[in-house]
């Protein structure tokens, strides 16, 4: 327990009033994202009811109610709350930035014993600072990895035993996926449901990314332009992907996909969830880089947030130790297969037979470089990105025109940001 958690006896100090609490003496609210799949799992209502069911047996004086949301309308329902002065005491959401930014969170050290703050997997802690200060916890996390199908690979005369590693080798591959008469050699979804997504997957793999010495915005370094170049002229002009990469959607060559259509593409545990069901015969490797294979890859979390409001710290912190307890995290990631964001974690799914797919996701998650959500402008900077980025690898496209545009678009908005 933490050294708050730790002094619970209990009582209720921040409830009007001193003395013994009493049952319902201090109630927690919190706004969580729902996990639950549209095609089987249940819902995440039902994860949450039980852990809070066993959480308050141990502390009879706190009751906790908790809404479930899809992803979306959690925000929203977060950022509705905060506009009527009402917020939750907790927020299971995918950005922090905003109310980090506008002294409405607790830091991770106010409420975090020292043992569990290092627990977290370093990379994710660090994509939680703001100002390095750790004010988001990391709570569901994904990497991105390559995926192909093997039985197509075989078809093409490719060893499905070995991936690519480079760049190179993608495009050798897609190009004998290509006579064979794959449908899309290359999945390359740059369409504006998830481009700054694959976006970023290809530019770390070269070394890039969306920003730089610092910490500020690196949108047009070079590295960044050469990889778009790379694509506009090793995969795209070619023909080895989609006719308009920028109007194709990732839901959409997930879908293909699975049904045996794309011979490679990058994806996360929504897509092997998915090729799992379908029953498809793939594999999955780390990003092939350029030159040899990616150090890296594109990572992105969901937070826990923790709202300041008038003696909720206690509480909060005897929740998010039972939140964060081995076994009841472990439940979460098993329930809904998602990537651990603790050490301890880590080790039991590498350990788990059970979920045995999962160990090359949870290796390179500490690796992962993952998007600037410390930035309260980088909502704004991200929807530019899905608009635009993915005209750069057309064929009249500019990649370094794109990409200058849009490095002045997010100087203008953390501009923005900061005199807000």
């Amino acid at each position: 327990m933490s050294g708050v958690a730790g002094s619970l006896a209990w009582t209720a100090t921040g409830c009007g009033g001193g003395g013994t609490s009493r049952s319902g003496d201090v109630t927690l609210t919190m706004v969580a994202t729902d996990y639950g799949d549209l095609e089987g799992d249940d819902l995440t209502q039902a994860y949450w009811e039980k852990l809070i069911s066993s959480f308050e047996a141990k502390h009879p004086g706190v009751r906790v109610k908790v809404s479930v949301h899809a992803a979306g309308s959690a925000e929203q329902k977060v950022a509705e709350l905060v506009r009527k002065g009402t917020p939750p005491d907790l927020a299971q959401i995918g950005s922090f930035a905003d109310h980090a930014a506008a002294g409405r969170l607790h830091r991770a050290d106010e409420l975090l014993s020292i043992a569990l703050q290092a627990d977290f997997v370093p990379a994710l802690s660090t994509a939680g600072e703001l100002r390095r200060v750790q004010y988001a916890l990391p709570f569901a996390a994904n990497v991105q990895l390559l995926f192909y199908n093997r039985a197509l690979f075989a078809a093409a005369g490719l060893d499905p035993d070995r991936p690519p590693r480079t760049w190179a080798e993608v495009k050798q591959a897609a190009t004998a996926l290509k006579a064979a008469g794959v449908d899309v050699p290359y999945g390359l979804p740059l369409g504006p449901e998830d481009a700054h997504a694959e976006a970023m997957t290809w530019m770390v793999s070269n070394g890039g990314g969306y920003t730089g010495e610092g910490g500020l915005y690196a949108l047009d370094a070079p590295a960044n332009v050469e990889t778009l170049d790379w694509l506009r002229a090793e995969l795209v002009a070619p023909g080895l992907t989609t006719a308009d990469p920028a109007s194709t959607n990732r839901r959409e060559l997930f879908d293909l996909f699975t049904r045996g259509q794309v011979g490679m593409l990058n994806g996360s545990l929504s897509l092997m969830r998915s090729a799992d069901r379908k029953k498809i015969d793939y594999g999955m490797a780390p990003l092939p880089g350029n030159g040899r294979v990616a150090e890296t890859t594109m990572g992105t979390a969901h937070w826990m947030l923790a709202f300041r409001r008038d003696g909720n710290t206690e509480a909060v912190s005897a929740f998010l130790d039972h939140v964060y307890a081995v076994e009841n995290h472990y439940e979460f990631v098993h329930r809904y297969r998602a990537l651990p964001v603790t050490v301890s974690g880590s080790e039991r799914l590498r350990a788990d037979e059970r979920h045995r797919r999962m160990r090359p996701f949870v290796d390179r998650l500490g690796a992962a470089e993952f998007y600037p959500a410390n930035k309260v402008s980088w909502t704004r900077v991200s929807r530019e990105v899905r608009k635009q980025v993915g005209r750069a690898v057309l064929a009249d496209g500019d990649p370094a025109g794109v990409l200058g545009s849009l490095q002045r678009t997010a100087e203008k908005e953390e501009d923005a940001a900061r005199a807000r």
